[in-house]
């Protein structure tokens, strides 16, 4: 089988296209022929070294696909051949063909694609466990998300709609916005895509605090950092929530007393390790998912497809900020 591995640290012009032996499933597991593969920011740090978990190499990259499993392995109970299932292995998912434990898997529906089952997992999986098992989010609340077209930020749009909630998308162009509007967002917001200076947050700053009025923002989710994070911060109203998912444009510098006078929170997302914590709850999560896509109230948004030996040329679009919700490698 071919797979595309990281064998050293570096950007995504260092992964190589190998061929590998058919891997065989061992007891508990099962094999998978991958169908699609969802590209993630992770992906962009792991193969760096930069992410917190470091597997050893080589490793393949992709940290969730969905396929058709093809053989098990002694004593697996609850799937067989030709069964559709998704996956979440962190890593590895960059091939054709994947063994795992049987019990990391999730059975698809027959109303929800490989495709859109590929692109749910991390986006989806995290933006509901920000919104909900850390937003404490309540319907009728208004709900800002920076980076609004991303992975995260348009799939916390879609799933802050489908709970009931105001949401105010923020991105950096007119085209980023209408799609997060497209996908539920009811106000938008374009703000600076070059450097966050003084003037800039400022004039971010004036046109959130125009938009959600007088009473502020209940949760901020925020997928972007550096300069955009305090005056995002600085709209937030009494008893609010920040969500801190990641920092592509750098590691916020916020002022320790903005919290205190709003008497809000500043509150990590980890869902990597939140999911390991909590199994049965992630399990949950994924059902719930999944019934959403089922019945159309939520629906991945796919950038673009990349064929199994240019997964490189996939990664690097992710780096470059220009994608606008998933990106999918289809070996």
């Amino acid at each position: 089988m071919k797979a595309i591995l990281s064998e050293a640290p570096g950007g995504p012009e260092t992964l190589t296209l190998r061929d590998l032996p058919v891997p065989e499933p061992v007891a508990g597991e099962v094999r998978v022929a991958v169908s699609a593969v969802g590209v993630n920011f992770p992906d962009t740090l792991i193969i760096q070294d930069k992410y917190q978990f470091r597997p050893d190499r080589p490793f393949a990259p992709g940290a969730e696909f969905a396929g058709v499993i093809d053989a098990v392995g002694e004593g697996v109970d609850g799937f067989a051949p030709g069964d559709r299932v998704m996956a979440l292995p962190m890593w590895g998912a960059m091939a054709e063909h994947v063994c795992l434990p049987a019990a990391e898997c999730h059975r698809l529906p027959d109303a929800v694609s490989d495709e859109a089952a590929a692109a749910l997992q991390m986006t989806y999986g995290t933006a509901l466990y920000a919104l909900e098992s850390r937003g404490d989010l309540v319907a009728g609340e208004t709900v800002v998300v920076l980076g609004a077209a991303g992975g995260v930020g348009l799939a916390a749009v879609e799933l802050a709609h489908a709970l009931c909630a105001r949401v105010v998308a923020c991105a950096s162009t007119e085209e980023k916005v209408g799609l997060a509007r497209g996908h539920g967002a009811t106000e938008g917001i374009v703000y600076s895509s070059g450097e966050m200076d003084r003037e800039a947050q400022k004039a971010f700053g004036g046109q959130l605090k125009q938009v959600v009025g007088e009473n502020g923002a209940d949760i901020v989710l925020d997928a972007v950092g550096g300069g955009y994070t305090e005056p995002a911060l600085r709209c937030m109203g009494w008893g609010g929530r920040l969500l801190i998912v990641g920092f592509p444009a750098g590691i916020a510098q916020i002022p320790a007393n903005l919290p205190l006078l709003k008497s809000c929170d500043i509150r990590g997302i980890f869902w990597g390790a939140a999911i390991k914590r909590d199994p049965a709850a992630h399990a949950a999560a994924m059902d719930r998912l999944l019934a959403l896509v089922a019945d159309g109230r939520i629906a991945p948004h796919i950038h673009a497809r990349y064929r199994l030996d240019s997964a490189g040329e996939a990664i690097a679009a992710l780096s470059a900020r220009g994608v606008t919700g998933k990106v999918l490698v289809t070996p």
